[in-house]
């Protein structure tokens, strides 16, 4: 991301998701705020998805790990949990179209560009401000999270729940493991969801190795390279030893086959993947 302005690679993936809207109908992911949220430039990111038909599996699979991810804290809030911390909240709406039951927060996390860039857009498309949503301004490759959300009021102490999409590929492999490990900290039994891209080497189709290709440049070209490529073991076994359990690592099209059985899958051999962790509470 380049200094003092907000994130690309974030509007890139509200575009997606406008897109996934406008030309799959929300199939797997229904949001009625992704094309609000982009004003003027909705339009522009349906147009471009459909000019470049090799985005349609990465349109998928950001739809999917946002259905995913929702899923999880949807299910998270039932069991009592009342904090919600979205890293790298990008332009997501989750917050926006939550109906909170009383206590709940949704701590917002994200560089202080993109957040002004996110709260101009929303007020430009008049989508309120909850009262649940706490904004929390932080640079993930300089700033502990933990602490810049603990000025904030989230409680330590508490249980709570993490989505964390979009982030971790453009991050060093030292920044992603240290969030991990700040999470994993946490004394009142966390629970975190993300997306990471496997070794491109895994990549075997070679429309889905082109389109890889393709992303790569257009990030590095934006000033957002993507830098932290993980072999599915090796981050088991680090998640383990930091003091996860339950560790649920699926590949694109197995999220899609939960919430589709018998679909085609979405971008086979493509590296991206979804996580699900969590750890006890610590007595």
């Amino acid at each position: 991301m380049q200094e003092g302005q907000f994130s690309r690679t974030a509007l890139g993936a509200a575009g997606h998701r406008a897109a996934h809207q406008a030309l799959e109908g929300g199939f797997f992911f229904a949001d009625p705020l992704a094309l609000p949220i982009l004003g003027a430039d909705a339009q522009a990111a349906i147009d471009k998805a459909k000019a470049q038909p090799l985005r349609r599996g990465l349109r998928l699979f950001i739809a999917l790990r946002s259905r995913f991810a929702e899923d999880s804290a949807h299910a998270a809030i039932a069991r009592g949990v009342r904090q919600v911390v979205v890293l790298g909240a990008g332009f997501d709406t989750f917050a926006y179209r939550l109906e909170a039951p009383a206590a709940l927060r949704v701590f917002e996390v994200d560089h202080p560009a993109t957040q002004a860039e996110k709260r101009r857009r929303l007020e430009a498309a008049r989508v309120a401000e909850p009262a649940h949503v706490v904004y929390v301004g932080c640079d993930f490759e300089r700033e502990i999270f933990v602490d810049a959300l603990a000025a904030a009021g989230f409680d330590r102490r508490q249980p709570s729940f993490v989505f964390w999409l979009g982030v971790t590929a453009y991050l060093t492999h030292e920044a992603v493991y240290a969030a991990l490990a700040a999470v994993a900290a946490l004394p009142g039994g966390e629970e975190i969801v993300f997306d990471y891209a496997a070794s491109p080497e895994t990549i075997d189709d070679q429309a889905a190795r082109t389109a890889h290709e393709d992303l790569a440049r257009k990030v590095a070209a934006a000033g957002e390279p993507l830098r932290a490529y993980f072999d599915p073991p090796a981050l088991h076994a680090q998640l383990t030893a930091l003091g996860f359990s339950e560790i649920e690592d699926l590949r694109a099209e197995e999220v899609a086959a939960r919430y589709a059985p018998g679909r085609a899958p979405t971008r086979r051999g493509a590296g991206a993947r979804m996580l699900r962790a969590a750890t006890a509470p610590t007595a």
